[in-house]
């Protein structure tokens, strides 16, 4: 299999993984794995090809951010709320990411770890399905400066591969009281600062490592990622206002189960 095929197959899988509460990273390390490739070798890849997704709701929501940016000029609370709320919740990310990244860098190698916190992280979907109260809540510009914080800080758990950063903040805003559509939008958002700034933090640490070639796998693997990510989010607010989250929890166990099965007889 040709490296630039394996770009393709992982910016399939990171396209369609990034919003959904089953994490993206996991998945790719996972699929690194299956195909008998150093999950090492492809992890700043699997990173920087992540804002090819993040570049999906830039146009999806573009009316959006056309309304904030104007709002923002006229000096309107809403938007400015919204701006606020968002970069509080990005900012405990830049700080754990600064102080712990190494160690965030040698999870990223273990499969195992994925595996069980697919499991862990579906039973906790679960549970927050079961028993969270939300209340109807106005737009991101409606979650309050506490909510945002604690977003941010539940987010955070996402540095360990398998968890699911969309997983993470909207099960987190909904554990706050965010009802679903919301705490989904404000998950979509907090992206955007997020996986940029992990991805040039990532480029620049491994500057020196990465050649011509490589650039060009990772512009593949980006334009695949925005091109299936399109497609996708729609199709998951969908399936979220019918059916909920339980669908992606169940999905994560029996993913996280067969993996450790695969992975224990290899």
């Amino acid at each position: 299999m040709t490296e630039y095929l394996v770009a393709i197959l992982l910016g399939i899988v990171e396209g369609v993984t990034e919003f959904l509460p089953v994490s993206s990273t996991g998945h790719l390390i996972l699929a690194s794995e299956l195909m008998g490739y150093d999950a090492a070798q492809w992890a700043v890849f699997n990173i920087a090809i992540q804002p090819g997704a993040i570049l999906a709701i830039v146009v999806l929501y573009w009316r959006t951010f056309l309304a904030v940016f104007k709002g923002l000029l006229r000096w309107e609370q809403a938007s400015i709320a919204f701006v606020r709320n968002l970069l509080i919740a990005f900012i405990p990310a830049v700080i754990l990411g600064l102080a712990f990244g190494d160690q965030i860098d040698a999870l990223l190698e273990n499969a195992v770890v994925v595996a069980w916190a697919l499991i862990v992280g579906g039973v906790a979907i679960l549970v927050v399905e079961r028993f969270a109260r939300t209340e109807n809540v106005l737009g991101i510009s409606g979650v309050s400066t506490a909510q945002s914080i604690k977003i941010g800080l539940v987010q955070c758990l996402a540095m360990v591969p398998g968890v699911s950063r969309s997983g993470a903040t909207i099960m987190g805003a909904m554990a706050l009281g965010v009802d679903r559509r919301t705490a989904a939008d404000f998950s979509f958002f907090l992206a955007l600062p997020t996986l940029t700034g992990a991805t040039v933090l990532q480029l620049y640490k491994h500057r020196d490592a990465i050649t011509a070639d490589g650039m060009g796998l990772i512009a593949v693997g980006f334009v695949v990622s925005f091109v299936v990510a399109l497609a996708v989010v729609k199709a998951f607010l969908a399936i979220v206002t019918r059916h909920g989250f339980a669908p992606f929890a169940w999905y994560r166990i029996v993913a996280g189960a067969s993996a450790l099965v695969w992975l224990g007889m290899r």
